[in-house]
């Protein structure tokens, strides 16, 4: 157990930096197929959404609903997909994919289905841009 926060090597890797939230870091997916952004608590050695304290539970929804809503006004997905899956990175963290009718995996899991490729610089400014412009009221 650390009580300094962390973000896990693979996230880290995986993702482009967004944004810090009052909560939560807002990381980019490198995945070209699908607008995929994740919500990072910033709080050490939590792995499950019940392990929060109350208000940071409380705070995480407010910022999900804020990412949630703003991904749907920019991309205007079939379907918006929020999940809390933790099998491979332990970290707590919240994706977030906007899914499209004829997207890469459509209908099925995001999880698992081949990348075609990563973001180029330009692409994953744009989708951060996109985003940010929409986002509303995070709380705080």
């Amino acid at each position: 157990m650390t009580n300094e926060f962390l973000l896990d090597p693979r996230l880290e890797a995986d993702t482009w930096a967004v944004a810090e939230w009052p909560l939560s870091r807002l990381r980019l997916m490198d995945h070209h197929d699908y607008p995929w952004f994740i919500l990072v608590p910033r709080r050490a050695d939590v792995r499950e959404l019940h392990q929060l304290a109350p208000e940071d539970a409380i705070q995480l929804a407010c910022e999900s609903g804020a990412l949630a809503r703003a991904m749907e006004q920019a991309f205007a997905p079939k379907a918006l997909n929020v999940a809390k899956l933790g099998n491979i990175v332990e970290q707590l963290h919240l994706h977030h994919v906007a899914r499209c009718e004829g997207d890469p995996a459509w209908p099925g899991p995001v999880w698992g289905a081949p990348k075609s490729r990563g973001l180029e610089t330009q692409e994953a400014e744009d989708r951060i841009a996109r985003v940010l412009g929409l986002v509303g009221d995070v709380g705080g």
